[in-house]
């Protein structure tokens, strides 16, 4: 009878867990590809940033008690950032925010595309207030600048050209 009444549980907390995927984990993803700063056509590392992170809510699914599971996926989200960003992925270059050091980009995604307050983005980070509004204020006025313009490719050379040149005289 245990098993019965145990697998009737575990039935329930998968719909359950199944239903808050279907609607937050497009959001979870994005915000991951922010944070990583991949381009949206391949993202490794967001997706694997969002899986650890939803792994770690179902295992913690029945311990929520009332908790919003969507700040805990979020959370753990930031968390397993900020542990390997700072070390491994300095300035990625890419992505809409790849211009933002790892920091500036954690703060940014989270103030204005999750609307988390000041208060509870320092508290995720680590960070007084008063510089998590400092790092904002600059992410925000380093993404009003226009972006650097791409130097052009060089020209070909010359050598090159009078291989060419030579080849289609043949």
């Amino acid at each position: 009878m245990r098993e019965r009444r145990q697998s009737g549980t575990d039935r329930r907390r998968a719909r359950e867990f199944e239903a808050f995927v279907a609607g937050a984990a497009g959001r979870l993803l994005h915000a991951a590809t922010l944070l990583t700063g991949e381009p949206a056509a391949a993202k490794p590392r967001a997706e694997q940033l969002l899986t650890a992170a939803l792994a770690r809510t179902y295992a913690d699914w029945d311990r929520l008690r009332g908790e919003d599971p969507y700040d805990r996926a979020r959370q753990e989200i930031v968390t397993r950032y900020a542990r390997g960003a700072w070390r491994h992925h300095p300035r990625t270059g890419e992505g809409l925010l790849g211009r933002l050091g790892p920091q500036e980009r954690l703060i940014l995604v989270l103030r204005l595309y999750e609307g988390v307050a000041e208060e509870r983005t320092a508290a995720l980070v680590g960070l007084p207030v008063d510089r998590v509004r400092a790092i904002c204020a600059r992410a925000v006025a380093a993404m009003r600048r226009p972006a650097p313009a791409r130097r052009p490719a060089p020209p070909w050379p010359l050598s090159l050209l009078a291989l060419l040149s030579r080849q289609t005289a043949r």
